[in-house]
């Protein structure tokens, strides 16, 4: 009952921090699909260079902790260079990043999963390299790789409480604010834990179901 009484009784600081938590996680997962299928296409081209910059781009991002990604952004750009983001920008864009180089990996698991007689039977209708892959093999390796993408989103929200350390009123910055407030190190914290859970849960449970469809179709 304490926890439904703290919640309540503080409401418009969690529902504030859900708010950000969901806008950050999409953004960072709408943004991070986008980059990291440019880049699951640079680390497969022909030209070495190329693959070389790709393969660069998803060490260095899963090979360093986002909260360094995060403090490079949102300070050490604004000192070195004079760049200057909003907290909310900087999350989104370390969010971004850091996203694109998993999901890189997934897009590239995924088109080279496709069989390669796709492409060949594509190009012997007359379509080039660049239309076969845009129509036919990219579609079957985004439509086989949904269920990692949605875990993805799943990780994302719990991951976007790391940009609490730059002051973006998410879930966890605002449990802080709480706990300020009640001097209660406990409460705040499970009531946070749960909403995260529910968050989680229950995004879980819809990719479930969209899964289970799409796998449906695929025996129609």
């Amino acid at each position: 009952m304490e926890l439904f009484s703290v919640f309540i009784q503080y409401k418009s600081y969690f529902l504030i921090g859900i708010q950000y938590t969901l806008l950050l996680a999409a953004i960072g997962v709408l943004c991070g699909f986008v980059l990291g299928l440019v880049v699951a296409l640079v680390r497969m081209s022909p030209w070495a260079w190329l693959r070389f910059i790709g393969h660069a781009w998803v060490e260095f991002l899963r090979g360093t902790p986002m909260l360094v990604q995060l403090l490079i952004i949102h300070y050490g750009l604004s000192t070195a260079f004079d760049i200057n983001f909003t907290p909310v920008q900087s999350g989104a864009i370390t969010l971004s990043l850091n996203s694109s180089a998993y999901l890189a990996e997934i897009f590239r698991a995924g088109i080279q999963g496709v069989d390669r007689g796709q492409g060949e039977a594509a190009r012997s209708l007359g379509m080039t390299k660049g239309m076969s892959m845009r129509f036919i093999i990219i579609p079957q390796a985004v439509k086989s790789v949904l269920p990692a993408i949605g875990n993805e989103f799943v990780t994302i929200i719990k991951e976007s409480s790391i940009v609490s350390f730059i002051g973006v009123t998410e879930l966890m910055f605002q449990s802080g604010a709480v706990v300020g407030i009640t001097y209660d190190g406990m409460t705040p914290y499970l009531v946070v834990a749960i909403m995260y859970f529910i968050l989680t849960f229950t995004l879980s449970r819809i990719l479930g179901v969209f899964e289970r469809r799409l796998k449906a179709s695929d025996h129609r």
